[in-house]
């Protein structure tokens, strides 16, 4: 063998020692440290020389690839909790919770239009409604001043309905870009503050009327003597036009149902239900669900305790059978319902205002029998929710500033 050929043989065991080197070196490095990513566990393998790197196997043990091949990863955003499996199928696996905008002073009454792709939603003491655009995200200001309006929905013909906190009533927009006022009395007595509704199939639209808006925040007061202003120091007149400010509460707090012929009937009467808020249909809208929540400007007596009631909606529009459908506790901290919507399978979505108890404001979800199956946590108060987008598969957030949503494995149910 000539000299040559004699290094060139003692030149390939070198490399062949340096190699098992580099095997046995990852090898062990790997066995001491099973957590450090291959990239790290080959860091601490090379050490000496210029050798050449050596990688460990790409393909773990029992990893199989091809068009059967299970996944290697399941995943949830880690603020969507699971509490019963059955919520597993209604979210949506690799997707985040995004925060879409912030700048709100108290956001409130999100409603999707199919039509457009947008959502809109209330901005109230900034007396305002947004807009935000699916196509390129973009959030601008839709109308101005909004009379401090509360809830929003498109009702079936697409038509927009608004629930106006200062003026005590709910109008509608047409598309010929007139306003209806849809109800502003009750029996001659001006209603509270319209709060939330929802439209139904026959026309008609069912609404909650609590005193919220009798607040210089998100109205204004009575006028000096009414119930929301006893001792009348408070100018309810002021900032506002004239036609304005010379209300007084004469109501209960009570659910309604407008009828097209424009008939107004209380449905859920505040002995039932104090201070109703939150109010949506089930799927087949054989059920009414009315949140209660706390109680607000000019109460004489105690008002909601935080809970979620449920009545029976019968063939001549009558909600009957109430009884209670949650206390809203979770944990034993209380999530206090504020807007409430359905998906296409019965189950109800409810905004939760869990005040300081961290990590339990957002949304909770709840079986048609009350039972709770997951929650969706955000770090702001949420107000009001609804489903949205293209598929009606992503759910909207107003948190008390910021706008926020998540896809889910459900629909929504129509419109909302």
């Amino acid at each position: 063998m000539s000299r040559h050929a004699d290094e060139h043989e003692g030149k390939a065991l070198t490399s062949r020692r340096t190699l098992l080197k580099g095997i046995v070196a990852v090898a062990g490095a790997m066995a001491v440290a099973p957590g450090l990513m291959p990239g790290i566990a080959l860091a601490q393998a090379v050490t000496t020389g210029n050798e050449p790197p050596v990688l460990p196997p790409i393909v773990p043990t029992g990893r199989e690839f091809g068009p059967d091949a299970p996944p290697t990863t399941y995943f949830n955003d880690p603020d969507v909790i699971t509490i019963d499996p059955a919520f597993n199928s209604l979210i949506q696996g690799n997707t985040p919770i995004q925060k879409l905008w912030t700048g709100a002073l108290w956001m409130e009454g999100p409603a999707w239009n199919s039509v457009g792709r947008y959502l809109i939603f209330s901005d109230i003491p900034n007396n305002r409604q947004m807009r935000w655009l699916e196509d390129d995200g973009d959030v601008t200001v839709y109308r101005s001043p909004s009379n401090n309006s509360n809830g929003n929905f498109f009702d079936f013909q697409g038509r927009q309905v608004s629930f106006e906190h200062v003026t005590r009533r709910v109008v509608r927009y047409e598309h010929d870009g007139t306003v209806t006022v849809i109800a502003s009395h009750y029996q001659g007595k001006r209603l509270n503050s319209p709060n939330d509704g929802a439209p139904h199939p026959d026309g008609s639209y069912w609404f909650t009327d609590p005193p919220y808006g009798a607040q210089l925040y998100e109205g204004t007061v009575d006028a000096p003597g009414g119930p929301a202003n006893t001792a009348g120091r408070i100018n309810p007149r002021v900032g506002q036009p004239p036609e304005l400010g010379s209300y007084v509460r004469e109501l209960p707090t009570n659910c309604y149902r407008w009828d097209p012929s424009g008939r107004l009937d209380i449905v859920v009467n505040d002995d039932q239900v104090p201070d109703p808020n939150g109010l949506c249909f089930s799927p087949d809208y054989k059920r009414i669900y009315v949140a209660s929540t706390g109680t607000g400007p000019g109460d004489t007596r105690p008002g909601g305790t935080g809970v979620i009631w449920v009545f029976d909606v019968t063939d001549d529009n009558r909600a009957v059978n109430q009884r209670l459908f949650s206390e809203c506790m979770v944990n034993g901290i209380k999530c206090g319902p504020d807007g409430v919507r359905t998906d296409v399978f019965g189950n109800v979505w409810a905004a939760s205002n869990a005040g300081r108890n961290l990590g339990y404001s957002g949304v909770t979800v709840w079986s048609p029998e009350g039972k709770l199956l997951g929650r969706i946590r955000i770090p702001e108060v949420v107000g009001n929710i609804t489903f949205g987008g293209p598929k009606r598969n992503r759910l909207f957030m107003a948190g008390s500033q910021s706008l926020y949503a998540v896809f889910t494995g459900v629909q929504g149910s129509a419109p909302s």
